[in-house]
């Protein structure tokens, strides 16, 4: 008996510790993957793995592509806001730059453009493709109708531009240049319209009941070298500035060989999302009015 008392307490003493199960981490709790703190909603971040009890982590939202594009991270869902305009209230700012099409400098050939909608940090925020037959656009070249399908980074149609057939004469003020701006698609949220004026380019914004409620005034000359064009967005009478649509200078090659350019819209934070889905129209339609035909 005496002798039993004694190799219980010392394997009780000397024994083993207890085992552990695998994967449990010792010391503090560690930081889940994909979770750091420092990279806010911008970073690059790890593919989260291995959690227990059955947690599923939030996607991430602002993880590069295949082709290396970083997306905007997805808003939350606003009362009132049409689906896929959320991203709109998050910004004062929208750069669009046309992609490059090889082809159609080979060719001469004109391709459906594409551009890329970005925000102030290079991310981009939607993607828009042109949706034209290849005889409307070789034929009708820059005065050509045309829909123009804009997607976030979902792959949803958020925004459709729609511009009719139109005379592109300054000459003719009964058939001026009109686009209809629908968000989501089916749903129209405002017009943009082209007003008659001897030399000047101008505009009204309006909205979906066609009441006015902004005015786009461009200069005189839309030809300039080495520096951007301003189209400036005004108040109804015209006495206050409230954002600006500009093209930007991409250099000597490429204004004279291509027809591929790059804008800048900024507008006001608090705008209504509506009206700012309407402007980014607007810069579409001097787009086509003004520069596309300049690599022709």
């Amino acid at each position: 008996m005496f002798f039993c008392r004694i190799t219980s307490r010392s394997s009780t003493m000397q024994g083993p510790p207890p085992a552990t199960a695998p994967g449990m981490p010792y010391g503090s709790p560690q930081q889940v993957p994909g979770a750091y703190q420092g990279a806010g909603n911008y970073g690059f971040q790890a593919q989260p793995m291995g959690f227990p009890g059955g947690f599923v982590p939030p996607p991430v939202q602002s993880q590069p592509t295949m082709d290396g594009t970083i997306w905007m991270p997805i808003p939350p869902s606003i009362p009132n806001c049409p689906p896929g305009l959320e991203y709109l209230t998050q910004i004062d700012q929208i750069l669009i730059h046309q992609q490059l099409e090889v082809l159609e400098i080979v060719t001469g050939f004109e391709e459906n453009n594409k551009y890329e909608l970005k925000n102030s940090l290079g991310q981009r925020v939607y993607f828009a493709a042109e949706d034209t037959d290849c005889l409307t656009r070789n034929c009708c070249g820059p005065s050509r109708p045309f829909t123009m399908r804009i997607t976030d980074n979902l792959g949803r149609e958020v925004i459709r531009l729609h511009r009719p057939l139109r005379c592109s004469a300054c000459c003719c003020p009964c058939c001026l240049q009109e686009l209809e701006v629908q968000a989501p698609p089916g749903t129209t949220v405002g017009y943009v319209v082209q007003n008659w004026h001897v030399c000047l380019p101008k505009f009204t914004i309006q909205d979906e009941k066609r009441k006015d409620i902004l005015k786009i005034n461009g200069p005189c000359v839309v030809c300039r070298c080495c520096e951007d064009i301003h189209f400036e967005v005004m108040s109804l009478d015209e006495t206050c500035p409230v954002g600006r649509i500009s093209k930007q200078w991409t250099g000597m090659v490429r204004e004279m060989f291509t027809d591929t350019d790059n804008f800048g819209i900024s507008f006001p934070m608090d705008l209504d999302v509506k009206m700012k889905a309407v402007m980014i129209g607007a810069c579409f339609l001097i787009d086509f009015m003004f520069f596309e035909h300049s690599g022709n």
